[in-house]
């Protein structure tokens, strides 16, 4: 599967994955302070196990910083 993820495009062997899976895999120790949206569309965290992501689906990671 390949999916574009912050305009980098990755190769998966997996055939079904779900954002939560996806994100296990790509930063499985900086899941605090995330959104994701998939082809310009927020998901909610409640709803990441259960989003399929299909081939070529654009995705965006964006995490929160701190700063004044």
């Amino acid at each position: 599967m390949e999916l574009k993820i912050n305009q980098q495009k990755k190769e998966f062997d997996i055939q079904e994955l779900s954002i939560q899976a996806l994100l296990d895999i790509e930063i499985p120790n900086k899941q605090n302070g995330i959104a994701v949206a998939v082809n310009n569309s927020v998901i909610p965290r409640s709803n990441w196990n259960s989003h399929l992501l299909l081939e070529t689906d654009d995705i965006l990671i964006i995490s929160a910083t701190q700063g004044g």
